[in-house]
């Protein structure tokens, strides 16, 4: 659904299955685990844009596939662990942008991250995707890893310490031997052997091979793909992904749907923020993008933000980046958590989720839905 110009809003997240539900209790709810729960986190906006928090559990109506469901708990806020990749595109035509991309992210996960109970990890993406850090509550390694953007990666194996900055680096281009293949994706793999990691060309070839055969490209939907798949599918809790991109991508081994699906998988949500340099587009003969390629970018990343129940930004004279990022820090801290037990238990089919108020004043962007998890 989209959002009408003059009407609030509310930002739905639907956490899935399978993770901690708590029972009722608005000011201090206790957790337990019922895996045939599905959890809805959402903030609700006024016409302003003020957060509104002070809403009650009959002032919501859910629905799964047309059928109402009971709201079975309910909290004012949530204070489940929050994971949250970032996802910068460092392609030629983000070059320019990479300092300010810098500064603001920093500044927003040092900010939204809460030590005790909070992981984040980087991802940068050009021809291939490039793990900088994978999950870490450290915010010294998760600054490094911003300090690392436009760099190339070293690999290294596997250490003993327990943090997981050992494993800094996956993507389509590089092979590990042992891992399980993606299907459909020749070569691709997840986890196992050396780390993280996913084949990319024609079976048998070298990694240096593999990359000169790629060339430049903007492999977007592969980096959703893998953060999704790769990270954030075997977390609990709230789940994010803020994607930095102008949206074009260009030589993907997955599409839109592909990726698409491994968010929903991942009960993960998007927040897209369009970031471009104006100077890059040109046109092609200069390196930039074209008016249709600006189009496509701006319907991609308003397509995953809306399908995963995120929002999509831009930057621009009257909205910085840093502006963005404060929108984004203020609902991921102000979230009602709704849970319900579906009345259909049957199959593992996409099931869609449609949420709002009574209040017919408010309008309420959800995601799409979730697939069901069963034990």
């Amino acid at each position: 659904m989209l959002l009408s110009k003059t009407g609030m809003l509310l930002t739905a997240m639907i956490a899935g299955t399978g993770i901690a539900a708590f029972i009722h209790a608005q000011d201090s709810p206790t957790y337990k685990v019922d895996v045939s729960v599905v959890n809805v986190f959402a903030t609700v906006h006024d016409r302003n844009g003020r957060i509104i928090s002070d809403l009650a559990k009959d002032d919501f109506i859910l629905e799964e596939d047309g059928k109402q469901q009971e709201i079975r708990y309910f909290s004012r806020q949530t204070d489940l662990p929050l994971k949250m990749g970032l996802l910068i595109d460092i392609s030629e035509s983000q070059r320019n942008l990479i300092e300010d991309e810098r500064r603001a992210s920093y500044q927003f996960l040092d900010q939204v991250l809460r030590p005790d109970r909070d992981q984040a990890f980087v991802i940068q993406f050009d021809s291939q995707a490039e793990l900088l850090q994978d999950l870490t509550n450290s915010r010294d390694l998760l600054q490094k890893a911003l300090n690392s953007l436009k760099g190339v990666p070293v690999l290294r194996r596997p250490g003993n310490g327990s943090d997981s900055s050992n494993f800094p680096f996956f993507s389509f281009a590089q092979t590990f031997p042992g891992g399980i293949q993606i299907p459909g994706i020749p070569g691709g793999q997840r986890r196992g052997g050396g780390g993280r990691g996913g084949g990319g060309g024609r079976r048998g070839d070298t990694p240096g091979e593999q990359r000169r055969q790629m060339g430049a490209g903007t492999v977007l939907y592969d980096s959703v793909f893998l953060a999704s798949d790769e990270i954030l599918q075997s977390e609990e809790g709230r789940k994010a992904i803020i994607l930095i991109s102008d949206g074009v991508d260009h030589g993907s081994k997955v599409g839109e749907k592909e990726a698409t699906a491994a968010a929903h998988h991942a009960d993960a949500l998007i927040y897209c923020i369009r970031y471009f340099d104006s100077s890059a587009y040109g046109g092609r003969s200069g390196g930039g993008m074209d008016r249709d390629e600006g189009a496509i970018g701006t319907k991609t990343l308003k397509m995953l933000s809306q399908e995963t129940g995120g929002r999509e930004f831009e930057v621009s004279k009257k909205l910085s980046l840093k502006e963005i990022y404060e929108k984004i820090q203020e609902e991921l801290r102000n979230q009602y958590n709704l849970g319900y037990t579906p009345s259909n238990t049957a199959g593992n089919e996409f099931r869609t989720i449609k949420l709002r108020t009574k209040d017919s004043k408010l309008e309420v962007v959800t995601r799409a839905g979730y697939y069901p998890k069963h034990s």
